[in-house]
């Protein structure tokens, strides 16, 4: 027979299970996703994490620009 593959797409991570669940299982309250790999599923702490890193830096810059203002 043929080789089993990995399904493709719609990963979620549970954050109250901290398991990966392929399809939605899950209430949406529990879920972070979709994800397109099982392995993308798995860093979704790490993912949110840096995304919240990121934005947090874009408002110090957005606070900074109100705060002082260029001049024309």
């Amino acid at each position: 027979m043929g080789t089993e593959t990995e399904p493709q797409g719609d990963y979620y991570f549970n954050v109250r299970t901290r398991m990966v669940e392929h399809g939605r299982q899950s209430a949406w309250e529990h879920l972070m996703g979709p994800y397109e790999s099982l392995e993308e599923a798995e860093r979704a702490l790490e993912i949110a994490q840096a995304r919240n890193a990121d934005w947090d830096d874009d408002d110090l810059e957005w606070d900074d620009e109100d705060e002082h203002p260029d001049t024309v």
